[in-house]
Formats: structure tokens, sequence, C-alpha cells
């Protein structure tokens, strides 16, 4: 891959937007979405992905190259920034005109993440409605693919609220290895008040009711379901681990970005009962 190329993926977070598109199309697959779109659904997650990672590094980047951030492609004077703002710019055009194809409540919804996600980029990441743009973004997913159905319908209340704690584990894992350097800038979100540790005890609670959420919520136990509820349980223990011995270290993130692949898996255990009636 040219170097371009890689720095560009680096800075969409080429590794989360990745596992939220995968998860996005295992799921359209599951609740009985047909292939083609439910591959339709995954590109505009792609697209939304891609312009919300961009723009977090855009917006970041002065901070992001006062820090030294070697990580950062920006930063590192790899790209500039303006070019990068405007990809993220145009990519949620894209993902909006994507969006409208799949009709109003699904493009309505599919709003709703992406404006979380900006909206968390633009500032809300300072102060405590940091989580909720996690929570609010991340649940919207499983209606945005349940009104994505040629014949609309709304999610199940514990299909939203395995995504939107799936979201807030996100958030509290990814902020832990960055704490001291956004306490630094002003950011005063709940994982910086709260601390290291306790952040991840949150991590690793909102994790395990996701999980517990995905076998109880479909109220019908499926080979599938046992199956993701065991990752789960896998991951929730090695998470734990990680909190214990090392809770600023960026492998809670990955584990997390894990335990959303596996809830996946328990709702593909619930199949169409994903919808409303």
């Amino acid at each position: 891959m040219p170097r371009r190329l890689r720095a560009l993926a680096a800075a969409a977070h080429g590794g989360p937007t990745f596992v939220v598109t995968l998860v996005t199309l295992a799921l359209g697959l599951a609740s009985g979405l047909e292939l083609g779109r439910a591959a339709l659904v995954a590109g505009m997650i792609l697209l939304q992905q891609l312009s919300i990672g961009w723009s977090n590094d855009a917006l970041d980047a002065a901070r992001d190259t006062a820090d030294g951030r070697a990580d950062k492609p920006i930063a590192r004077g790899d790209l500039d920034a303006r070019l990068v703002l405007g990809l993220a710019v145009g990519a949620a055009l894209a993902a909006v005109a994507l969006s409208l194809l799949l009709g109003a409540a699904a493009a309505i919804a599919h709003a709703v993440f992406l404006l979380a996600g900006w909206a968390y980029n633009a500032g809300l990441k300072r102060g405590a409605l940091a989580t909720a743009c996690y929570a609010v973004g991340f649940g919207a997913v499983p209606l945005i693919v349940t009104l994505a159905a040629p014949e609309p319908r709304g999610a199940q209340w514990w299909a939203i609220a395995m995504g939107a704690l799936l979201g807030v584990a996100a958030h509290f894992a990814n902020v832990l290895p960055d704490l001291e350097d956004d306490a630094r800038h002003g950011i005063r979100a709940i994982p910086h008040r709260v601390g290291a540790r306790a952040s991840g005890l949150v991590a690793l609670a909102s994790l395990a009711l996701a999980a517990a959420l995905g076998v109880i919520g479909p109220g019908v136990l499926s080979p599938l379901s046992v199956v993701g509820a065991a990752a789960g349980l896998a991951l929730l223990v090695l998470g734990a681990m990680v909190v214990a011995r090392a809770p600023r270290s960026r492998s809670l993130f990955r584990i997390i970005m894990g335990a959303a692949l596996a809830a996946v898996v328990s709702l593909a255990g619930a199949g169409a009962l994903i919808a409303l009636p």
C-alpha cells in the first residue's frame, strides 16, 4: 500500500472503522437484509466512519502536533490537515447520499450517528456529553439496520441498548491511554474525572451488560447466542486482566472491538427478532 494511502487509513482510524463496518454488515445480514441492501448499509457506514475518523484527526491536528504524536499522520507531516478535513466532509456527504437510497427513516437514524461523531470531534469530547455521543451513535446502529429493510421497522430496545453499552465501553477504553495529555488541553469528560482504573471498570461493566442483553433480550437461546455469549465472557475476563495490570493500555480498546463482534454473533442468533414486530 502506498505511503499516502497508509497515512489516510491511519488518519481514518482504520482498525475501528473496519470493525464498525463489519459489525454493521453482519448485523444487517443477521436481521434478514438481502446481501445487496446489507452491502449498501455497510458502504454507508464505511463512508461515515471514514468521515468521523478524518475529521477527528484534522480538527485535533494542532494539538497532536504540539504533543508530538508520532502515531498521527498529520502531526508527522505525512498529510495536510485541510486535505483530510475536505475528505471528511466529502465522505460525510457521500454517506448521506447513500442513506437516502435506504429511505427517510434509515437516513434520519444514520444522520443521528453521523452527527454524534462530528459533534464529539467538534467539541463535545471536552465535557460530560462525550460519553453520550458514543452511546447515541452506536445505539443507533441496530435501528439503522432495521429501518433499512424494504419494510422499515424499529429495533428492539435491548438491541439498541447493546449498541449504546458497547459505545460507552469503547469511549472509556479509547481515551484511557491519553488521559494525561487530554487533561493538559482542558478535556474533562467523564473518564478524565473518574481516573484510569475506574474508567476501565466502567468499560468492563458496560461490556458485561451488553453480553448479558445479547442472551436475555431475545428470549430465545440459540447456538449462536451461546457462542457469542461465551466469546463475550472470555473477552470480559481478558479485559479484567488488562485493567488490573495496565489500565492505560490500548489493548482494552481492541478487546472492546472484539466484544462488538461477539455481540453481533449473539444478535445473529436472534435473527429477525432484532426488529420490532
